[in-house]
């Protein structure tokens, strides 16, 4: 793991490390006030990230103009923080929401040494690095439709040494391993087509709408997942999901269609809802 604080897949820290030739940049003061005029509710934090960042005034004068413009933060630093990880995350790439730890928490409590894991539409391929980082010797593979997610995802997750691959779901997955999958993780698309133009302005305008609409009900990426699972997952092996509390119901049902033992895993710390299908042991 690089020790360098702005290479993918650093610890994360709460000091960006010194930057002890870099010339003096704008006020914080400054920068707070036209974070918070913008509407930046955490403008004092937000500041003192683009200011440990920036390594010049006019960088830091250009990183403020595109979060006041509504970019989201972590494109404007080009990175985020998940899971005790710091992580590359590019312009137009979906970000890691903090909230989605408690499914990869949910997934290393399952995961023995050594288990094959694949992160499905892995976007910045956060769920997948940061899984290998807290399990032992894990075999990650991971995939994503979206040519700007896979460059991205390639980043990190060549740091845990695992491979990422453009395609649609399991399609460009190595045949070798159908049945193997100890660990599927997918957070796929699901907020309904609908409701889209309801999310925060910083979602809906800078991440790919692929890596945000899951269909009429928010769930019919889930049903496409679900049903290859049975016959990519190793007997015994699990998938993930998260999902809505108020669309856990019918993905319960999802999952038990496609032939698994489906259960929910809630976090009111998190405000979190995870879907698990165990994949049925002969």
């Amino acid at each position: 793991m690089s020790n360098d604080p702005f290479s993918p897949l650093s610890p994360s820290s709460s000091s960006s490390g010194s930057r002890a030739s870099a010339a003096p940049l704008l006020p914080e003061s400054l920068v707070v006030t036209r974070l918070r005029a913008a509407g930046c509710v955490f403008a004092e934090d937000e500041a003192r990230l683009l200011l440990a960042t920036a390594r010049t005034p006019d960088e830091l004068a250009a990183m403020v103009d595109r979060r006041v413009e509504g970019l989201p933060l972590e494109h404007v630093l080009g990175w985020a923080e998940f899971h005790g990880l710091r992580l590359a995350v590019d312009p137009g790439v979906f970000v890691p929401r903090r909230r989605t730890e408690f499914l990869v928490e949910r997934a290393a409590a399952l995961a023995r040494p050594g288990a094959v894991v694949v992160d499905l539409c892995c976007g910045s391929g956060a769920l997948g690095a940061a899984l290998a980082a807290t399990v032992d010797r894990a075999e990650l593979h991971a995939a994503d439709i979206d040519p700007a997610a896979v460059r991205c995802a390639r980043r990190n997750v060549a740091a845990v040494g695992g491979r990422v691959y453009e395609g649609d779901l399991y399609e460009p997955l190595p045949a070798a391993l159908r049945g193997r999958i100890d660990i599927l993780l997918a957070n796929v698309p699901y907020v309904p087509t609908g409701e889209i133009e309801l999310l925060p302005a910083e979602a809906r305008a800078h991440e790919a709408r692929v890596a945000l609409d899951g269909g009429a009900d928010g769930l019919d990426v889930l049903r496409r997942v679900t049903a290859a699972a049975s016959r990519w997952l190793a007997p015994g092996g699990h998938l993930l999901c998260e999902t809505s509390e108020r669309q856990a119901p019918l993905a319960v049902d999802v999952l038990g269609g496609g032939g698994l033992v489906p259960r929910v895993a809630e976090s009111e710390e998190w405000y979190a809802t995870v879907v698990i299908g165990t994949n049925p042991t002969p």
